[in-house]
């Protein structure tokens, strides 16, 4: 069963489309017994990161999330989904994330028009499952004001006046900063290489 979480502020339906779209079935989930019962966990994430933390908090859910990442489930956090994963973020002081990823996400700064709005490269580590089939450079569909540091997980990078993570690679878990389900051939690739993990 591909479960996507819904938390009350994800793009839930559209990633249920793109699973469909590729001959699959997913199951929207906003309870944490759901969430126990799914086989692959796909987050999509929009909006505040403080809002989202709350929100997940209040249904109950960061306890199952952190089951899923614990016995080894497949997962795939979507923009929000993937700066959830960090220690923290600029956006919402004093709230902490999931922790899997060290350091903070921060918001963007410099000449750059914020949010980032837009189709930009990514550059891909070679060994990446995510990004099979995937070539070096290709584009892909953003929508953000913050963005996670790189760190040794980072399987894709992005450059907008920062380099930041724009795909995120460790055991079971994967993440990735643009939406998928917006970009194209080469989001659906990569939603592919998830559900075929």
């Amino acid at each position: 069963m591909i479960s996507v979480l819904d938390y009350g502020g994800g793009n839930v339906g559209s990633v249920i489309k793109a699973i469909e779209y590729l001959g699959l079935s997913a199951e929207r989930v906003d309870q944490p017994a759901a969430l126990k019962e799914a086989e692959k966990v796909i987050f999509p994430g929009q909006g505040h990161f403080g809002a989202m933390m709350k929100s997940l908090a209040d249904r109950e859910m960061l306890d199952p999330l952190r089951d899923v990442f614990a016995a080894g489930k497949p997962f795939l956090g979507i923009c929000l989904g993937l700066q959830a994963l960090y220690q923290s973020s600029e956006e919402a002081p004093g709230v902490p994330g999931l922790g899997i990823l060290s350091g903070s996400v921060k918001r963007f700064e410099g000449v750059f028009k914020v949010p980032h709005v837009g189709w930009s490269q990514i550059a891909l580590r070679p060994d990446t499952k995510l990004f099979n089939g995937v070539a070096d450079g290709s584009f892909v569909y953003f929508c953000h004001s913050y963005y996670g540091p790189v760190t040794p997980e980072a399987c894709a990078t992005t450059e907008y006046g920062q380099t930041f993570a724009s795909g995120i690679e460790m055991n079971n878990i994967w993440a990735v900063q643009f939406h998928p389900e917006k970009s194209g051939d080469i989001g659906l690739r990569v939603l592919k290489n998830f559900l075929s993990l």
